[in-house]
């Protein structure tokens, strides 16, 4: 069941990022990054994450920044990680890794992953533009939802 719940997830991210282009007329309307800011920084400090921030406006903390080999856009990645909104509701986790391409997941690990290597862990605080946009996934991830993940890196095809 956990493979069916990941599998429609990893699709709705690949249609996702197919389907919410910037023409979109369909009255989509995707939060700024800059009014998320407030919230994210608020998350951060009340989870204790010492962020960085990109120039993309994600948020990261490396953890431990692996070893070996980073991903690129066209790499295969097998992580575990734990997906939670920012009210602290898990939505999604993995207990053993999942092997994902990298150019078919959200922007925000599409940035973030790749900086940290085979072996590393990051946590990401992603504003809803890098992620589900105004489009939110399924019933678990409303529309505009800024997004958590605590992402280890086990390997990198």
């Amino acid at each position: 069941m956990k493979k069916f719940v990941l599998s429609v997830l990893v699709l709705s991210m690949v249609l996702l990022n197919i389907s919410c282009g910037k023409n979109d007329t369909s009255g989509c309307q995707p939060a700024s990054i800059a009014s998320e800011k407030a919230q994210l920084v608020a998350y951060c400090t009340a989870n204790g994450i010492n962020y960085t921030e990109s120039s993309s406006g994600l948020l990261y903390e490396i953890i431990a920044p692996g070893g070996g080999l980073a991903p690129v856009s066209t790499s295969v990645v097998s992580v575990v990680y734990t997906g939670k909104l920012l009210n602290g509701t898990t939505f999604d986790a993995t207990a053993n890794p999942i092997s994902l391409s990298l150019s078919s997941v959200i922007d925000g690990w599409k940035i973030g992953l790749p900086l940290i290597k085979k072996g590393g862990r990051i946590k990401l605080v992603i504003p809803s533009a890098l992620a589900y946009s105004c489009t939110g996934a399924g019933t678990s991830i409303p529309p505009n939802s800024p997004l958590f993940f605590d992402v280890t890196l086990q390997d990198v095809r």
